[in-house]
């Protein structure tokens, strides 16, 4: 039996609505033959989709289709930008210059812009992926070459990084409007990090645990860490790995039970 951090609202009771919150999902990460993640599934129950551009997954095929989805379920469209590894899904560290990763940011997002385009589409938001977004949550050189490339390319865009983080500052002083992110399925350090995956219960597998965490996130700005310590963290969008088994499954429980505790999901609104 699994023990859950926070209690999961009962739906039968009637609670009052309490805010809202962006539910997203890193998706498009297929590439040729090879296919990951249920993006068709995941689709109906999110609000903001983060299309892999190429870098650590994805392809042109894969790109366009991924947009296409987009654009049927009504998902905003943003780009998931990573360091250039294939083999390693962007998960391995490498160092990279300020001048390397604000022209790989503009290289992805201009990949993306042409099949958003195509489409009669626009690109919302960039969220870094895997090694390059927890690289820019604690190095700020790094975090202001990734928010420039952002600002040079469309300064109406949207930065997502990890709440209370170092790109979320850097997003602000380029002057770009961000969207601070938890996450419903990784288990938090005390300092609001995430356990890195190399370390055991990194990520939460229970479908009730990550339940919970979500629900805790959104209503109370709190998570519980690794170490038992509470976690305050202010989240304008909610991350659920499209990777994971059964991620389908666990985007519509986390989307029915956010809005049975009072939360109304929808896209983060732009600056105006």
């Amino acid at each position: 039996m699994t023990t859950l951090l926070f209690p999961v609202p009962n739906p039968q009771s009637p609670i009052p609505l309490l805010n809202t919150i962006d539910l997203n999902a890193d998706l498009g990460e297929s590439f040729g033959t090879w296919r990951m993640g249920d993006d068709a599934g995941v689709m109906p129950w999110i609000t903001s989709a983060n299309v892999a551009c190429g870098y650590h997954a994805g392809d042109p095929v894969i790109m366009h289709a991924t947009v296409a989805l987009c654009l049927e379920h009504g998902v905003a469209i943003g780009a998931h930008v990573s360091l250039p590894d294939l083999q390693g899904f962007g998960r391995r560290e490498m160092k990279v210059s300020s001048n390397d990763a604000h022209a790989q940011t503009l290289y992805q997002l201009g990949a993306l812009h042409a099949f958003a385009r195509a489409a009669g589409a626009q690109l919302r938001h960039v969220k870094p992926h895997g090694a390059l977004y927890n690289m820019a949550a604690r190095d700020r050189a790094l975090a202001d070459a990734i928010a420039a490339a952002v600002r040079d390319f469309d300064a109406t865009l949207a930065l997502v990084g990890l709440a209370g983080s170092a790109l979320v500052d850097a997003g602000r002083a380029a002057g770009l409007h961000v969207q601070r992110e938890g996450f419903c399925d990784r288990r938090y350090r005390a300092d609001g990090s995430l356990t890195p995956r190399s370390e055991a219960g990194a990520v939460i597998e229970d479908i009730e645990a990550v339940v919970a965490q979500a629900v805790s996130i959104a209503t109370a700005q709190a998570a519980i860490a690794g170490d038992g310590s509470k976690v305050h963290i202010e989240a304008d969008s909610l991350c659920v790995h499209g990777d994971r088994a059964n991620a389908a499954v666990f985007a519509e429980r986390l989307h029915r039970a956010l809005e049975d505790a009072g939360v109304r999901i929808v896209a983060a609104a732009q600056p105006a």
